[in-house]
């Protein structure tokens, strides 16, 4: 084992994953002592627990992220953790529409939730800190509008449409092939030109940062990046091989346990909100906040540099992938499987996220985000919460 493997598998970072995984595997053999009812004092300490651990590992993952950010540079690193999440959660999201029982409205109950806390409650926070302590920010605009442009496309594939041309809020057989080849098509076409010849396009171009140079504006700073890296992301690759492939290995097994332990505990979460009388659907918001807990600590740290295109990055980038992932996947399932995929939402939570969109576009075309902006994100974030006890 070389010293800089040695510098990346620390004993805290051996620890976290010992944690991670050992308490997954608890969870698997402590099965039947935890099938709910489960006794008051043992839920309470379980959950504890496991947001515990869960706490712990977002911490790791962090690091690591934060480490292949620098490393790699924006828009690569921001992709790394967003595509480790938001694969993971896809995957699991087909297991559970693979196994026993009804899941028709699975995948669109998890990417509404996640969709309201990334353009509502991260963003609104994210702008909120990055404001109060910078004051206002440049972000670089074309970049910004790239992903709303998808996010508004997608989403209206997603939750709109089925409504209106499928049944039941499901799209027809025959619609699923043309919308699965769609979405993928965009999704794709559209990670090329990030990381190819629009990568540009996703830097920082605030004046303040310290590797943006003082004298260039907002609307030129992007290209004067862009000329002045010395190293494309291949030499980058190339030349710290060794350490990209152990940071990206260490990441997504710290990534992992933080979503197997979310949706374990999900039956814990559901028996206890039940006996509190809260809705069913805040169990969903709750799992969701938990498994994008890693990716919202990071935001909130580079909003607190007063990075706010890494922002921008991390967030709209996780709201593109998570739909751009999801719904095909969902799609083919339900095509192989034979089982209805309900994606149509209802007509509050249409409202909610179409005023989220809206909002998100109007902020963001602004030549510079304040304050004031991520206050009103805030607001129909805690508006979307309300709509749950309704």
């Amino acid at each position: 084992m070389t010293a800089a493997i040695r510098s990346i598998l620390t004993p805290t970072a051996i620890i976290r994953l010992v944690l991670g995984w050992g308490a997954f595997a608890v969870l698997l053999f402590a099965g039947p002592l935890l099938t709910p009812p489960v006794a008051g004092p043992l839920l309470v300490t379980a959950l504890i627990a496991i947001v515990g651990v869960i706490l712990l590992l977002a911490f790791g993952v962090v690091h690591e992220a934060e480490h292949l950010a620098r490393r790699l540079g924006d828009p690569y690193g921001s992709l790394v953790l967003t595509l480790s999440i938001v694969l993971i959660e896809v995957v699991l999201i087909a297991a559970v529409l693979l196994g026993p029982g009804e899941h028709a409205t699975i995948a669109r109950d998890s990417v509404m939730a996640v969709s309201m806390i990334i353009l509502g409650g991260v963003i609104g926070l994210c702008l909120l800190v990055a404001g109060l302590r910078h004051g206002s920010l440049a972000h670089n605009r074309t970049g910004v509008s790239t992903y709303l442009s998808l996010i508004i496309v997608l989403a209206a594939i997603a939750f709109a449409l089925p409504a209106l041309i499928g049944t039941n809020g499901s799209y027809e057989e025959w619609q699923e092939i043309p919308i699965i080849v769609l979405t993928i098509g965009i999704y794709a076409f559209f990670l090329y030109r990030q990381m190819g010849a629009q990568a540009a396009d996703f830097h920082e171009v605030d004046p303040r940062l310290p590797q943006i140079p003082a004298e260039v504006g907002a609307e030129s700073a992007s290209t004067t990046v862009a000329t002045t890296q010395k190293q494309g992301i291949v030499e980058i690759i190339s030349a710290h091989r060794t350490e990209i492939i152990v940071r990206l290995a260490l990441l997504i097994a710290t990534v992992t346990p933080i979503v197997l332990l979310s949706h374990d505990m999900a039956s814990l979460l559901d028996d206890g909100l039940g006996r509190l009388g809260a809705p069913v659907a805040l169990s969903g918001v709750v799992i969701a906040l938990i498994v994008f807990l890693p990716e919202t600590i990071t935001s909130i740290k580079a909003a607190w540099q007063g990075e706010i295109q890494r922002v921008s990055n991390l967030c709209h980038g996780a709201q593109v992938s998570t739909v751009g992932l999801t719904i095909p996947t969902v799609l083919l399932i339900g095509l192989l499987t034979d089982q209805p995929i309900v994606l149509a939402e209802s007509p509050a939570n249409l409202l909610l996220f179409a005023v989220t969109l809206l909002l998100s576009v109007t902020s963001f075309a602004a030549k510079r985000v304040t304050a004031v902006h991520g206050a009103a994100h805030l607001v129909v974030f805690a508006i979307f919460g309300l709509t749950l006890f309704s």
